[in-house]
């Protein structure tokens, strides 16, 4: 697929419409939901902080799109017992998706084996909610400690495995991206992937889509295994399906 419309309706159609800014409130949630289904389609979800969960839950009760939101966010050092209070306040609120940052610290620190039964037990906790695993790779120091993580959190039972919080210095690269769907390829399982954290563009987008397509199999990305995490991406997506030029976007976040 290289028709630049085609690529940016799917990433449209793999989009989780995310606003995790510090100075989130019920307004900007308002105006994010109104966002999210689009004449060109809807996105798959809105990824919000858990305090709006259900407020976005009633905003988008008539529409198909999920809410998804973030626990032990940003900095992956919340104990078990309460990233387990997190996600089980999410989902009694009505969260469709739990994006959870794991102890990539202890990573770094050479004890990777916490990863899986952490995953395990937030995955028991969520029960039927989709659980992404957020490995931020950017603070992970070589290829071979971010597939380390990759794997742990694999076998911990997550759904999808999530690059990045967006709130560190390297977020999502072609690099990590390239490493972790190589993990999810090799396991043999159906695991989804989502880079999130510097994707504001199409052609961004299509460089992860192309990526995942090459290694995983022309056309295995669709909303149930490829997602992108993103603020500033669905504006750039629209001006590309109406035909127009691309604006540029500034640095930073998501």
């Amino acid at each position: 697929m290289t028709d630049r419309k085609q690529m940016a309706a799917l990433a449209l159609s793999c989009l989780d419409l995310t606003n995790l800014d510090e100075d989130c409130d019920e307004e900007a949630i308002e105006r994010l939901c109104a966002r999210a289904v689009t004449r060109h389609g809807a996105v798959v979800a809105v990824c919000v902080w858990p305090k709006f969960v259900a407020q976005a839950k009633s905003l988008l009760r008539s529409t198909p799109v999920k809410v998804a939101t973030v626990v032990n966010f940003p900095s992956g050092q919340c104990s078990i017992a309460e990233v387990r209070s997190m996600t089980a306040q999410a989902i009694a609120d009505g969260a469709d998706e739990i994006d959870m940052v794991i102890p990539w610290g202890e990573v770094l620190e050479g004890h990777a084996g916490v990863v899986a039964p952490t995953v395990r037990s937030v995955k028991a906790t969520a029960g039927s909610a989709t659980l992404k695993a957020i490995l931020e790779t950017g603070m992970l120091d070589t290829s071979e400690m971010i597939a380390e993580a990759a794997s742990k959190a694999l076998n911990g039972g997550a759904d999808f495995l999530k690059t990045s919080t967006g709130k560190v210095s390297v977020n999502a690269t072609p690099m990590a991206a390239r490493t972790v769907l190589e993990v999810i390829r090799d396991s043999g399982k159906t695991i989804g992937f989502k880079p999130s954290g510097g994707v504001r563009t199409t052609e961004a987008a299509t460089e992860y889509i192309e990526l995942a397509n090459e290694i995983m199999g022309e056309g295995w990305v669709t909303p149930q295994t490829f997602r992108i995490g993103s603020a500033r991406l669905l504006d750039n997506l629209l001006t590309v399906l109406a035909g127009e030029e691309e604006r540029e976007t500034a640095e930073g976040g998501y």
